[in-house]
């Protein structure tokens, strides 16, 4: 079996979120062999049967109920998992064939890396989004720091390693997973495609203050971060 087959793909799903039923029909590409883990604040949809159907998804798919959170969700689908790669999207992410092409490359390349992918913000939100886009490019490849919404893919073995999502964390669970990596001397690597993603969140609480929001949240785990991976890298 090769990597991309021996996929577990893991998402959080919130109260009433219903964008899990679009990604479900962009993953329909994926090898049969390809397992599907649900983990959910609430219980089994009702309608989960009627969308497998209508989108022909013929491959494994878990639905969990896990503690609320999404660093326990990810850890409990991780649980859960029976393929030996991890892949951690979000309910709302939107998957090309081109995407999943480019993970398959990436993960016979380097399997004992974090891949992620670019971001790119879908039209449902403020034209501004476009700065984020650019920015999330920056941060990641200039900096080194992609976010969850860059659906990370990592092998059960460095996810165990690495000893999953921070769940204490009040936020920024993936961000700290990073960090973690790179302390490690994991490969955090791109697989050079696109992921997107909603940008409805900056339509609702207004572009300036989720921008601004993010980015203070954002420093404030990323400086502590650098200088212990510096204290690290210059104390033996």
């Amino acid at each position: 079996m090769n990597r991309i087959e021996n996929l577990s793909v893991i998402i959080p799903v919130g109260p009433e979120e219903d964008a899990w039923k679009t990604l479900l029909s962009d993953l329909c590409v994926l090898p049969e062999e390809t397992e599907i883990i649900f983990a959910s604040t609430t219980g089994r949809p009702g309608d989960l049967q009627s969308v497998l159907r209508e989108t022909g998804f013929i491959r494994s798919v878990k639905w969990l109920n896990s503690p609320k959170g999404r660093a326990k969700q990810l850890n409990a689908g991780a649980k859960a998992a029976e393929r030996s790669n991890l892949w951690f999207l979000h309910a709302d992410s939107r998957v090309s064939p081109q995407a999943i092409a480019s993970l398959k490359r990436s993960l016979e390349k380097n399997e004992s890396a974090i891949h992620y992918f670019n971001l790119v913000f879908s039209d449902d939100g403020p034209a501004m989004t476009r700065i984020n886009t650019a920015g999330a490019w920056i941060r990641s490849h200039v900096f080194g720091l992609p976010f969850g919404d860059q659906g990370f893919c990592v092998s059960r073995a460095i996810f165990r390693k690495l000893g999953g999502f921070d769940e204490l964390a009040s936020y920024g669970e993936d961000h700290l997973f990073i960090w973690k990596a790179r302390q490690k001397g994991i490969p955090v690597v791109c697989t050079g495609e696109w992921l997107g993603t909603s940008a409805r969140k900056y339509s609702i609480d207004g572009w300036s203050s989720t921008t601004v929001r993010h980015a203070i949240l954002t420093a404030r785990q990323a400086i502590p971060g650098f200088f212990r991976l510096l204290k690290e890298r210059v104390i033996p």
